[in-house]
């Protein structure tokens, strides 16, 4: 019987990692790790599989695969994804939009509009089986493509019930911004928010007004050298020009929570120097790690989402364009919300194993 199962990555924001049995194989979907520091992949997960899948290369989706290396699975990604694998990865490329034969199973793929390189998963299983890792419909510099129709989904619902669009994120994030005054660092994962996030700030304020740390501008600079962006992803070709060390108002950089890379230097030399708070902030704009949600318990720390994940419209939208019958909402806290949700269409799995 063909089957899959969400191992890990429902009822928490924690490793995505879902099991699908098919024909007599057994495929992982992501092996990730995180985002919170002790949100471990299990090895034990590893047992019995012959393939690991790997939709992006954001940790909480690639962060065990070096166990899945260790363990000698064949691990497929995109070319861009693979980078992030251990170099003693067997690797098996995925098109970011296009179709592959494996072992008998049409798999489809498509981009995400989350991450470099990242893609949905589409598996020509009884009816259809669709993974979404994590994905945007809203993003001005990720393109997403629209998969086929499947009965069976694996949703991303990081936000949960939240309605909110992208357009009354920006207007939270501008108003904020203005009422700051001088330098604002915003720390992302280079591979996601960091090019949506540029190009909104170099429309508004200009290119002087902005710069990237280095591991930004190489992941940026790689972007749009290998195409497949949104047509507006080029505008910030002239900020990729600028140096380390040249003055902004925005600081653009890695890591997502402060927890290391740059953000963190510029974070710890602020409160050193008691200028967090007064002439320097901190706004993150995504997921809040332990780390992150303790910069913002201070003065100079602030929280303000950034759509990367769908809010509820899109997934309502997403279960339509499927024409799904069932669904589990995968990355959120309380899947069990979903349950007594009117207007989805769909009935709600968990932990269980479903027949495909």
């Amino acid at each position: 019987m063909n089957t899959i199962e969400v191992l890990s990555g429902i009822g928490d924001k924690g490793p995505a990692c879902m099991r699908l049995c098919v024909e007599g194989k057994t495929w992982l979907l992501d092996c990730g790790f995180g985002p919170e520091a002790n949100a471990h992949f299990d090895p034990a997960w590893l047992v019995g599989a012959d393939a690991v899948f790997i939709t992006h290369d954001h940790i909480d989706h690639i962060g065990g695969a070096a166990y899945a290396v260790e363990a000698g699975l064949p691990i497929y990604a995109t070319a861009q994804t693979a980078q992030a694998l251990p170099p003693a990865a067997e690797v098996r490329l995925l098109p970011e939009q296009g179709a592959v034969l494996i072992d008998g199973i049409r798999l489809t793929t498509g981009r995400n509009g989350h991450a470099l390189g990242g893609i949905w998963m589409h598996f020509d299983i009884g009816a259809g089986l669709f993974y979404s890792g994590d994905w945007s419909e809203e993003s001005n510099w990720f393109a997403f493509d629209p998969p086929p129709a499947a009965a069976t989904a694996i949703l991303d619902c990081s936000y949960q019930l939240d309605p909110v669009a992208q357009r009354e994120r920006f207007a939270a994030l501008d108003q904020l911004i203005d009422q700051l005054p001088g330098q604002i660092l915003l720390p992302v994962p280079p591979s996601g928010r960091a090019g949506e996030m540029a190009l909104h700030l170099v429309q508004r304020f200009g290119v002087e007004a902005v710069i990237l740390d280095p591991e930004c501008r190489a992941a940026l600079t790689a972007a749009l050298a290998r195409g497949g962006l949104s047509p507006r992803a080029q505008e910030i070709a002239p900020l990729l020009q600028r140096g380390d060390l040249e003055q902004a108002r925005f600081l653009i950089c890695d890591t997502p929570n402060a927890d290391g890379g740059a953000a963190w230097g510029y974070v710890r030399a602020w409160r050193e120097s008691g200028r967090l708070g007064r002439d320097a902030h901190v706004i993150f704009t995504g997921h809040m790690t332990a780390h992150a949600r303790g910069i913002c318990a201070v003065p100079g720390g602030y929280f303000q989402r950034w759509n990367v994940h769908p809010p509820l419209g899109d997934q309502i939208k997403m279960l339509r364009r499927l024409g799904a019958k069932r669904f589990a909402p995968a990355f959120c806290i309380s899947p069990e919300d979903y349950l007594v949700e009117e207007g989805l269409g769909a009935e709600v799995f968990m932990h269980e194993s479903i027949p495909l």
